[in-house]
């Protein structure tokens, strides 16, 4: 039989071991620190939200997509980010019906099959919010994006080996300004958008 002590002393070391992994995440400002970012795909997820017949918002995820942020803490205006996403892993839990959205009708990933976003302006709102604008290349067709964004925080992060920085955005887009009008009047227009990501520093 175990004895209590011996329980005790293990369950002492994994809290011990468990605060030497777990990071110190500060949403201060200055744990934005400079440099060149790369996305952490496993932890990251691009959401979208469209209105359904007005019983419900109906929601898809991609799968794949990559991201870099360039960001200097002396020049917050002067961030830098480019998105890519690769549209044939679109996922509405039903296979079928994903391959009837990214067909023709819809977002035409045989002849589109990357959308990308580039910024093109940051303005800083508060200790860690701001709009991000941006060029939104979508079917074929580029228009302005403004995202609103979230610092969550930064720190060193001893599991991914570096500085990790955290976000969240959100943002709303007229499928139609984008040519994706199947069923207009009737799916709605107007697509939010939910990103999460997780950014390693280079």
């Amino acid at each position: 039989m175990v004895s209590r002590s011996l329980l005790a002393a293990a369950a002492f070391s994994l809290a011990a071991c468990a605060s030497l992994i777990a990071p110190d995440v500060s949403p201060e400002p200055a744990a934005l620190r400079s440099g060149a970012y790369t996305l952490d795909p496993n932890h990251a997820s691009l959401i979208f939200k469209v209105n359904h017949l007005d019983y419900s918002l109906y929601v898809g995820r991609f799968e794949r997509f990559d991201a870099s942020l360039d960001f200097d803490e002396k020049d917050p205006a002067a961030a830098r980010v480019e998105a890519v996403i690769d549209m044939a892993t679109l996922d509405v839990a039903n296979d079928a019906f994903a391959q009837t959205l990214t067909g023709p009708d819809w977002f035409d990933a045989e002849r589109f099959p990357q959308a990308r976003f580039r910024s093109t302006a940051i303005a800083v709102a508060g200790a860690n919010k701001g709009a991000m604008t941006g060029d939104l290349t979508l079917h074929g067709v580029t228009r302005p994006v403004t995202l609103d964004v979230v610092f969550n925080g930064g720190a060193r992060d001893i599991l991914r080996g570096g500085y990790v920085v955290g976000f969240s955005a959100r943002g709303s887009i007229d499928r139609s300004a984008f040519g994706v009008d199947a069923f207009d009047g009737i799916v709605g227009d107007a697509v939010a958008i939910e990103i999460e990501a997780e950014f390693v520093r280079r």
